[in-house]
């Protein structure tokens, strides 16, 4: 059976990695297909003779990773494995490599050249030996403890410093270490002050927006060893291969979610998937998720699911079952965890998967490449990555107890940090429903507007929402008027500098709840003239007014702080073509062209000289808190 570094060999061989890049995702798609954690590094090392600039020559769409790489010990072994995670998920990896031993000045120094690359991400590795070695040869818990203090101290101003998505770890301790003391309670001890320190170190992400730390321990619990200690000794390599494989891993769905690449919906199969049996064959009777062995693992995956739900996870079912005899098991089935209103859309027929999910898609109003798909079936997985290979898609198998680890495996659904609104997303979408009701009831589009009763408030974000307009920049493609998205980090600094940068978040509502933190609009002023840098707004809400009520805010706004006019930036990509209108038809005017490709597809300059401005439109009423200028 030809595997997928079978295939990896055979393009570098033909010297072709570059023509085909865009296929190595599919050639990798599945973690097994190249043997987990040891293959992703193998795949690494083959792709590691890859020019980045021949592959964008190629694939000039393909997402680009700069990562900076340091640490306290040797860390350049973590660049393979790096590499070929990245590659499975259809990245391509820029390493910048620091010199051993250097990190501090790598990170503190504005002229280094990891500064100079401007990364993503900066990794800084940390092991062991960047607490043994600022203690005394002989010596004490107390000394550990000491040493700790210092170093959380230097990892906080690290976080201030460093460019990019700021990266640290957890210090796995080493029996080596531990077992230099002779005597129970000192051991306990040392223990207990390695153990805070962790706890601190994962703590200093509350307070530092911009950093990111990866818990070592759930990967050194489910891993080999921690190092080796030969070369731990001669190489100054004080942190493993396969751990090193693991942390690559966990640092490639941090990329995705840095990117906003994170996944919005899981849709599962049922039979052999969320419960044990066949619900046509067998009947409700023969379905079991708890009871038996193997109907409690299937038991376990719903809790699972149902986690992750509560946390903004979409979830959806495909199955070729009969609808209504899906929807009397998952009302009354006394084994289930999960019920018909956990899932905002149940496709249960007898058409193909992919069209299924394609339809699910259209129903969330998302694009198909934010759906995760799970099946234990080996032809409806294949099927529907032939016809939709942008889904992701996990597969299971006839284990149930690895159901939960294979669906976690690679973090489809990983994002910086949660929300209100992430965690209210399902009740919004069975909202949604109500809405649809409503306006198929309305004579017109314009009378069901004005029954929606929207409002629309804008004005400076407070403290807690700079998360959520990140998470809406990176995330949000149809509204998105110039493409690209920001950090928590960024965000904040913009905010900042109200002299020379606005920021404005949209708040809305309607007759049927809260819709939350909807919009956002980004301005850089410089003397009387403004810019509008981009604006975004969720999908959720499009085609109601709000976009318009938003924008002519804005432009008020703008006149009545004297401005001379505003500027905007339209920037096509290959989601957000139905608002390339938007700005003309508010009153801009085009004023530049910048060509790239074919004629008309480049960037478009816009202004509005604010003599005639648009009108909120009728049915939203607006109000404005704080400031909506300066």
């Amino acid at each position: 059976m030809t595997t997928g570094l079978d295939r990896l060999r055979e393009l570098r061989t033909r010297g072709l990695l570059e023509k085909v890049y865009d296929e190595i995702a599919t050639v990798l798609a599945e973690p097994d297909e190249v043997g987990g954690t040891a293959g992703a590094a193998a795949a690494g090392r083959l792709l590691g003779g890859i020019d980045p600039d021949a592959v964008l020559a190629h694939h000039p769409a393909t997402p680009v990773v700069t990562v900076a790489v340091t640490g306290q010990s040797t860390v350049g072994q973590v660049i393979d494995p790096l590499r070929g995670e990245l590659a499975r998920h259809g990245m391509l990896l820029r390493p910048v490599l620091g010199e051993h031993g250097t990190y501090l000045r790598d990170l503190t120094d504005p002229s280094s050249e990891l500064h100079a690359a401007a990364p993503d991400l900066t990794l800084c590795l940390l092991d062991a030996d960047t607490l043994f070695s600022q203690v005394p040869a002989v010596w004490r818990p107390e000394d550990v403890a000491a040493a700790g203090e210092e170093v959380l101290a230097r990892c906080a101003a690290l976080a201030e410093a460093a460019p990019g998505t700021f990266v640290l770890n957890t210090l796995p301790l080493p029996r080596a270490h531990t077992h230099q003391l002779v005597d129970h309670r000192s051991r306990a001890l040392l223990g207990a002050v390695w153990r805070e320190f962790n706890a601190r170190l994962l703590r200093l992400t509350a307070s530092a927006p911009a950093l990111v730390v990866i818990d070592l321990d759930p990967l050194v619990g489910e891993g080999g060893p921690v190092t080796d200690p030969r070369l731990a000794r001669y190489a100054k390599a004080q942190l493993g291969a396969e751990l090193l494989g693991a942390y690559a891993r966990e640092v490639a769905h941090l990329a995705r979610a840095v990117r906003g690449a994170t996944r919005k919906c899981l849709v599962l199969d049922l039979d052999n998937t969320l419960w044990d049996g066949v619900l046509g064959e067998e009947g409700p009777d023969g379905i079991a998720a708890a009871g038996t062995l193997r109907g409690e693992a299937f038991g376990a995956f719903q809790k699972c699911v149902k986690q992750l739900g509560s946390q903004g996870v979409l979830l959806a079912v495909s199955s070729k079952n009969d609808r209504e005899q899906v929807l009397r098991a998952l009302a009354a089935h006394p084994d289930l965890v999960l019920r018909e209103p956990d899932f905002v859309a149940v496709n249960a027929n007898w058409e193909p998967k992919d069209a299924n999910l394609a339809d699910i898609a259209r129903q969330l109003d998302l694009a198909t490449d934010a759906l995760v798909f799970v099946d234990d079936s080996p032809a409806e997985r294949a099927q529907v990555r032939h016809g939709l290979p942008e889904v992701a898609v996990v597969a299971l198998d006839e284990e149930p107890a690895l159901h939960v680890t294979r669906l976690l495996a690679d973090g489809w659904f990983d994002t910086m940090s949660l929300t209100d609104e992430d965690r209210a997303r399902t009740g919004e979408y069975r909202v949604r429903r109500e809405r649809r009701e409503l306006h198929a009831n309305s004579g017109s589009h314009e009378e069901f507007l004005r029954a929606l009763d929207i409002r629309l408030e804008l004005g400076p974000p407070r403290p807690h929402e700079f998360a959520r307009i990140s998470q809406l920049t990176l995330r949000t493609n149809q509204f998105n008027l110039a493409g690209g998205g920001h950090s928590e980090a960024g965000l904040t600094a913009l905010a900042a500098d109200p002299e020379r940068h606005l920021l404005l978040a949209a708040r809305s509502a309607d007759r049927f709840g809260d819709n939350g933190l909807v919009g956002a609009l980004l301005v850089t002023v410089t003397g009387r003239q403004w810019h509008l840098d981009n604006m975004w707004l969720s999908c959720r809400v499009l085609g109601r007014g709000i976009e318009q009520a938003c924008l002519a805010v804005l432009l008020r706004s703008a006149r009545d702080h004297g401005a001379s006019g505003v500027g905007a930036r339209y920037v096509p990509t290959a989601r957000n073509h139905r608002a390339r209108d938007f700005y003309p038809s508010s009153g801009f005017a085009p004023r530049e062209l910048r060509v790239s490709g074919e004629p008309g597809d480049g960037p478009v300059e816009f202004h509005h000289d604010l003599t005639l401005l648009p009108e909120v439109p009728g049915h939203v009423r607006v109000t404005e808190s704080g400031k909506a200028g300066r």
